[in-house]
């Protein structure tokens, strides 16, 4: 099993999340987020003063799917979340030793269903 983190714009978390269910991805985690990296934040002008903003609003989605799925799902969202311009994320892709449903107590790929 792999775990899927992709960190994206906020504004393109529709697009990816509507590409997702149409390949069959059921089951996400999304949280709003707050990060730096290259882009090395933005400067904002406000009333005439100038503030620099260093980390910045993400979108982090978080799945959890077969291994011969993992790098499927990871490229549908890289092409969804693609503008082109520093600052587009990052997709980590990083293997999962179980899962278990609490509910029934099931372990592994029959987790996931």
């Amino acid at each position: 099993m792999i775990k899927i983190e992709a960190l994206i714009r906020p504004q393109k978390l529709d697009e990816v999340k509507a590409a997702l269910e149409e390949i069959g991805v059921n089951g996400m985690t999304v949280s709003e987020v707050r990060g730096a990296g290259k882009q090395k934040g933005v400067t904002h002008h406000y009333r005439g003063a100038e503030y620099k903003v260093n980390l910045l609003q993400k979108i982090k989605i978080e799945i959890v799917t077969t291994d011969e799925e993992a790098r499927h799902i990871a490229d549908v969202i890289a092409q969804h979340a693609r503008t082109g311009e520093i600052g587009d994320g990052k997709i980590f892709l990083i293997p999962t030793a179980d899962v278990i449903r609490i509910r029934t107590g099931e372990t592994g790929d029959g987790a996931l269903q």
